[in-house]
């Protein structure tokens, strides 16, 4: 109904903007004709604009009833579509096809007629569309069907417009139905409101009444009350003076508790109440958080002392005490944990005997737990203390010594109490240093010095003395402490470290520091005097090989012998010094002769060489020496040092037991071999290194059947270098390590080329170092290369010589069973030039065994080699292994091996050593002559 009311009062304004455009229009469409035409929707337009506004008067005048008569809303919804067909006719038909500015200004106005009532109406959903889809409908149909592109143009802006008009009448019409909820909402607040105040006026009405009511009984009440007052005031005057007796009683003992700090508390045992008083003050409680001993009091108890608390209550309860008192500990309130001193009686009891009643005093008694905890822990701290502690009087008399102090000197608390630390001992020249300390004491206060006291026993020893004054509140003197510290272990250690700075520990020799002192001090003389300085550089052969297998105690007592030997062979020498674990120098300050150094240096080597016995072990140890001149071979210390090493190292070089003179020609010699190491190491980043294959035949079919794989090394300035020449210093630099590498993954590549090109299943041989058995990745690398190469692991063979196999058996032998489990076949070099190869032999889990070719080189029926290599051919076949020979350059070798059943045999009788095509074509020849 509401909605209603809004349509016909909103219309008037649309209908008299949809006249007034009628009008425009019809002014500017007079000059182009169709005057009838015009005329006639002109006059409807104002016929309809008539019945219109008359309708909407009609409306506003009928009774709120008829205007929700149906009937309203039927005549409003024809009268929106009558208007909008008769708007939409005119705009069409009227407007020349081919007049834009005509078209815009008409159209225009049409719209804005059609805007300004589609507002109007979207109060009603309903009216909108019957007013909009006859007004836009026919029309947009019309001119979209039209022929001209202008007036298709106009139809489509008139769709737009449609669609436009419907989304704004959505909008107001749920803006206004939005209006219309809260204007209902408004208008039933107002009238609950209206019932509200209604109610409150008849409430006060009765609340007028109850307050006379209560007027009435007021004024009863007070007339009782007087009369009460009257009998109170005379019971108060009664009671008064028995309570002032009291009070006087009461304060008195108030004063006495608080003079004392104790609080009072009575406990009922049958219900558990009690009574407090300090109890805020004590506990920092109010006394109504805690009204039962059992309830409350109890789980306040620290759970140590409960036991101990229960066992008094319990013992005074059954009468075994007269009274009850127990020291506790109580959590305060806020939170820290205080000592309390409880005591107690009981003061009544029922007929059984039974406690009914307690009365008792606390009092809070931390401060003196906490003296006394403290008082306990400074006496431990006295007693525990290291260093020595006394404790004098104002005249230097000994009041108390703790226990470290009787521990240093000797002398008993008994011994030393009242008499003066300067009196216990004969020692006049302490007795004058005490008199100059007191005077210093009086001075300042404090003192502290060294000084040599007496022990009991007589015996001297260095103290450090700490003497302090303290001073009562008066500032007088009241007590002196002294702290004294025995001095004999750290001048001991003093000495011990001034010891080890210059000298070794294990062999009593001079330390690398030392040494270099004493060989500066020679180095000056020599430059000043004229004299001459010989080095001697020692390093003890095989000696980390003998560390390893008989352990450290045994190598620091090979060293220990090893050191009183160079004591004992060069009594001449200024310093005999230990530079390292196995490393020696002697400094002989002005040789007469190089003979005469010649000889010492062999008598020294031929000391150190004689056998000796260490537990139960015989040893026979070398050494290799380097040895340098001063001022013949260097004039700087620095120099002297560096050319020694260098001489002890060629010596080793060349198989140790020996002594090398440093000369130009061995400078030359390191720095040539030097260059040949930098050299290595850009052959290997520069790919310089090449694989030769030397085959091996099978002497069972005359086949070659295998093959080893040798690195050389094409240097560009050199040529082709042998491996005799960097395959040593290889081993040395580490180098060997990815030059191995480099020769497993050609060698393995090749051979799979090989199986696939349809040459042979050959066998490949790959030397492997110790160096890379020692890095510990060598089955992972093996696994690797297989993988990557494809080539069946049964094809490939590791040789390792038989002095590398015993550098590290245990480790050896579990690497060989992974490479075996890996399906490698394994192989011993160099076999027979070990001292222990036949015991090791059988634990070694290998496929071939080569023997040497010394033993090759030389052999005949009815020599010694041809013995040792029936020898090891038998043995080898007992153990199911396989034998080849090395160095084979004879057809009577050959016939010899084969007679002996060797089962392959290698060497420059088959081939030398050839590249990779050459091989190929043996391999090709082979295979043509078995075709």
């Amino acid at each position: 109904m509401e909605r209603i009311r809004l349509l016909y009062h909103g219309s008037r304004t649309p209908t008299l903007f949809m006249l007034l455009c009628g009008l425009v229009c019809a002014v500017l469409l007079w000059d182009q004709g169709h005057v009838p035409g015009l005329s006639l929707w002109l006059l409807g337009l104002v016929f309809l604009a008539v019945l219109r506004l008359t309708q909407v008067a009609a409306f506003s005048r009928a009774a709120p009833a008829r205007q929700a008569h149906p009937r309203w809303h039927r005549l409003f919804m024809l009268g929106a579509a009558v208007s909008g067909c008769v708007l939409a006719v005119g705009a069409v038909t009227l407007v020349p096809a081919d007049l834009f500015f005509l078209q815009a200004m008409v159209f225009g106005l049409v719209a804005a007629a059609i805007i300004s009532a589609s507002v109007a109406y979207a109060v009603s959903l309903p009216a909108f569309l019957s007013f909009a889809l006859p007004c836009l409908g026919p029309a947009m149909g019309y001119l979209l069907l039209s022929p001209h592109p202008l007036l298709q143009g106009w139809g489509l802006l008139a769709g737009i417009l449609l669609a436009g008009l419907m989304v704004v009448a959505w909008q107001v019409n749920r803006l206004v139905l939005r209006n219309l909820l809260r204007r209902f909402q408004n208008l039933a607040l107002i009238q609950h409101l209206e019932e509200a105040k209604a109610r409150a006026e008849g409430l006060n009405h009765q609340l007028a009444r109850e307050v006379e009511q209560r007027r009435r009984a007021e004024r009863e009440l007070r007339a009782a009350r007087d009369e009460l007052e009257e009998r109170v005031e005379l019971r108060t005057r009664e009671l008064a003076q028995a309570g002032h007796a009291l009070s006087e009683s009461e304060e008195r003992l108030a004063l006495a508790l608080e003079a004392s700090g104790l609080g009072l508390w009575d406990w009922n045992l049958e219900t558990d109440e009690v009574h407090h008083s300090r109890l805020k003050e004590i506990f920092g409680i109010e006394p109504a958080a805690v009204t039962g001993v059992i309830r409350h009091l109890r789980p306040r108890l620290h759970p140590d002392d409960l036991p101990a608390l229960r066992r008094a209550l319990v013992e005074h309860l059954k009468g075994l005490s007269d009274g009850y008192c127990i020291e506790y500990r109580v959590r305060h309130a806020d939170g820290h944990w205080m000592w309390i001193e409880d005591r107690g009686r009981a003061v009544e009891r029922d007929a059984s005997g039974k406690v009914l009643r307690m009365i008792g005093t606390r009092r809070d008694i931390s401060q003196w737990k906490s003296r006394e905890e403290e008082q306990r822990l400074s006496a431990m701290v006295f007693e525990a203390a290291s260093e020595g502690i006394v404790i004098l009087d104002a005249d230097y008399r000994v009041l108390m010594v703790n226990r470290a102090y009787s521990e240093v000197t000797g002398y008993r608390l008994e011994d030393v109490q009242g008499r003066r630390l300067a009196e216990l001992g004969d020692n006049r020249d302490l007795h004058r240093q005490y008199q100059a300390i007191y005077a210093e004491l009086e001075r300042h206060g404090h003192w502290q010095g060294e000084l040599m006291d007496t022990r009991k026993n007589g015996e001297l020893y260095p103290q450090w003395l700490q003497l302090n004054v303290v001073r009562d509140r008066q500032g007088r003197v009241s007590h002196v402490v002294a702290f004294f510290a025995d001095l004999t272990a750290r001048r001991e250690a003093e000495e011990r470290l001034r010891y080890l700075t210059h000298y070794d520990e294990l062999t009593g020799l001079a330390n690398r520091v030392l040494f270099m002192e004493r060989l500066h001090e020679a180095g000056q003389r020599a430059r000043h005097e004229g004299r001459r300085v010989a080095l001697l550089h020692l390093d003890l052969d095989r000696f980390k090989l003998l560390n390893d297998s008989l352990g450290h105690e045994v190598a620091d007592q090979l060293l220990r012998q090893m050191s009183h030997r160079l004591l004992q062979a060069v009594p001449e020498a200024d310093t005999v010094a230990r530079l390292s674990g196995d490393e020696f120098a002697v400094i002989l300050d002005a040789y007469t002769s190089l003979s005469a150094l010649a000889r010492i240096a062999g008598r020294l080597l031929a000391k150190l060489r004689v056998p000796m016995t260490i537990g139960d072990h015989e040893l026979v140890v070398s050494a290799s020496m380097g040895i340098s001149l001063m001022p013949e071979n260097a004039r700087e210390i620095s120099t002297l040092v560096s050319q020694a090493g260098m001489a002890m190292r060629h010596a080793k070089h060349l198989g140790g037991n020996i002594f090398q003179f440093f000369t130009d020609n061995l400078h030359a010699r390191t720095v040539e071999r030097l260059q040949l190491e930098n050299q290595l190491r850009k052959s290997i980043e520069q790919g310089q290194l090449e694989v030769f294959y030397q085959p091996k035949l099978c002497l069972a079919d005359d086949s070659i059947n295998s093959a080893e794989a040798l690195v050389r090394w094409r240097c560009p300035e050199q040529g082709l270098v042998s491996p005799g020449e960097f395959i040593a210093l290889a081993e040395e630099t580490g180098l060997i390590g990815p030059i191995g590498e480099f020769v497993l993954r050609t060698a393995c590549r090749q051979a799979r080329e090989w199986q696939r090109q349809g040459l042979a299943d050959l066998r490949v041989s790959v030397n492997i170092s110790v160096h890379q058995l020692r890095q510990g990745n060598l089955v992972r690398l093996i696994h690797e290369v297989l993988e990557e190469t494809g080539l069946p692991p049964r094809l490939l063979e590791l040789e390792l010589t038989e002095s590398q196999l015993l550098d590290n058996v245990e480790s050896v032998i579990s690497i060989f069973r992974q490479l075996r489990e890996l399906g490698v076949k394994l192989a011993i070099d160099d076999f027979g030039t070990g001292y222990s190869s036949l015991s090791y032999l059988k634990r070694f889990p290998v496929d071939y065994v080569k023997i040497d070719q010394t033993f090759v080189r030389d052999l005949s029926h009815g020599g010694e080699d041809a013995a040792i290599t029936r020898a090891i051919i038998a043995m080898a076949h007992s153990l199911g292994l396989k034998v080849v020979a090395e160095g084979v350059e004879t057809q009577e070798q050959m016939d010899f091996l084969k007679l002996q059943r060797c089962d392959e045999i290698q060497g420059y009788l088959i081939s030398r050593p050839v590249e990779t095509p050459a091989f190929a074509s043996l391999l090709r020849e082979q295979a043509a002559l078995c075709s």
